[in-house]
């Protein structure tokens, strides 16, 4: 029997963000490589607006790039059709959080998302698609009232679906309360998790849609987990219409991701090994899938008080890795603990050609702190080199030195005195950190 190869290491980027605006696409991937990053999850926002020559760029540096799209809504509604308030989600409570629900049972939801889908995967070379968050809102939503869909979309279905009346969850006096009429309210738990289930098979395997359009492409289905009661996979299914055995043999994918639940990752002393807790999940699944790959991922920073290091993410995956799972990824890359507390250090230091040197950092740096040509110093067997040189770019975690006089055997740049890049980051005021003193980077001989 062959060992299972090590897990795989994943990681979500967010191409809006403005750490990875102003910056050539070759120096991102070039910056996820050096972190190790076998594959890339795109998440896409706008599935009428990618960055195609970023796709290109990762690919170039020998990762795979999923497209990760959302399945429940959207955060701008500037690319959706003029009718697209006709396809959103009715809640118990209306939320304006700046996410827009949108409808699996809006059939004209369904078509533009299939054919927008479609699209993606034709015209950009992703390796893989996957829909992350497809269910209904929310984690504990009939005690919050953030539940739906219970707007007439979702009350039409229903009448189809079982020939009476959906439950009613607003008034205790009504016959159809689901407190009163369980076996209303079961059947309604049923007929979620069916139209969850439908929507993705739809848009994946239905005619036109992304199984046609690429044939090849593999296929993620996700789907959430939760450390919470005695049955979380219960509640699950009851709360939000996501059942990941049935998912799986709804859609058919080729792996699966159990996607952390926010009462989970919004934890401030979330342990590193809590993936341990959602054996429930891996065994519902296993139990009909034996065989199919899955994948773990976890949120590293989206709030400032959970932003998660660097070793508590090493230990994530060390414990992902000791469960059997195939790979783990986070959100978001640039989000991380280690971004706001990390310094700048130099990596790497390739000849690009007879005259210009590419220093590759860890992160991306400052471009006025990374211009200063004091900030480096040339060595060659234990002396200085007066070697005249300037600073030609700053380009996101890159920079490349120019001169005409480099020596010809191999030398070292020492650095120093380097910032990274606050006001990028996604929480705003920390103070910038700076490449300390004695940071070396080697460079080779020259070729013949």
């Amino acid at each position: 029997m062959s060992e299972q190869p090590p897990i795989e290491p994943t990681i979500q980027i967010d191409p809006t963000f403005a750490y990875y605006r102003d910056r050539s696409v070759e120096s991102i991937a070039s910056e996820l490589a050096l972190a190790g990053y076998r594959a890339v999850r795109y998440f896409v926002t706008d599935e009428t607006n990618v960055n195609g020559r970023l796709v290109e760029a990762l690919k170039n540096r020998g990762m795979r790039v999923w497209a990760m799209v959302l399945g429940n809504g959207a955060y701008s509604t500037g690319h959706l059709p003029p009718d697209w308030r006709e396809w959103q989600m009715v809640l118990l409570k209306p939320v304006n959080d700046g996410f827009y629900r949108l409808s699996p049972f809006s059939s004209r939801y369904l078509q533009w998302k299939k054919a927008v889908c479609a699209e993606l995967v034709r015209r950009y070379p992703f390796d893989g698609f996957e829909v992350a968050e497809p269910y209904f809102p929310e984690w504990n939503g009939l005690d919050s009232w953030v539940y739906g869909d219970v707007g007439p979309l979702a009350r039409a279905a229903f009448k189809q679906f079982s020939g009476g009346e959906m439950p009613e969850f607003r008034y205790r006096s009504s016959p159809y309360y689901y407190k009163k009429d369980v076996a209303r309210y079961l059947l309604w738990i049923e007929f979620r998790v069916q139209a969850v289930n439908a929507f993705l098979n739809a848009f994946i395997n239905g005619p036109g849609g992304v199984r046609e359009a690429r044939p090849d492409i593999r296929v993620a289905t996700w789907s959430v987990a939760v450390d919470a009661g005695r049955d979380p996979v219960r509640a699950v299914r009851e709360y939000q219409g996501v059942d990941a055995a049935e998912m799986i043999r709804t859609v058919r994918p080729d792996v699966h991701v159990l996607q952390t639940h926010w009462p989970d990752w919004m934890r401030v002393r979330l342990p590193a090994d809590y993936v341990k807790r959602y054996e429930p999940f891996v065994q519902q699944i296993r139990a009909s899938h034996a065989s199919i790959p899955l994948g773990v991922q976890t949120d590293i920073g989206s709030l400032r008080r959970m932003r998660r290091s660097t070793e508590w993410v090493r230990t994530f995956a060390a414990t992902a890795d000791q469960l059997g799972y195939r790979f783990w990824t986070a959100y978001e890359y640039s989000i991380g603990l280690w971004m706001y507390k990390e310094k700048p250090i130099p990596l790497q230091a390739e000849r690009v050609d007879r005259s210009r040197i590419r220093i590759a950092f860890n992160k991306r740096v400052d471009e006025v702190s990374a211009a200063a040509r004091a900030h480096y110093r040339l060595h060659q067997r234990g002396d200085e080199l007066c070697v005249p040189f300037s600073i030609l770019k700053v380009d996101g975690s890159w920079v490349i030195l120019q001169s005409d006089h480099w020596p010809a055997d191999a030398f070292e740049i020492e650095v120093s005195g380097v910032q990274d890049t606050p006001s990028r980051w996604l929480v705003q005021g920390e103070p910038a950190n700076e490449t300390p003193r004695g940071s070396h980077v080697p460079v080779a001989p020259a070729r013949p």
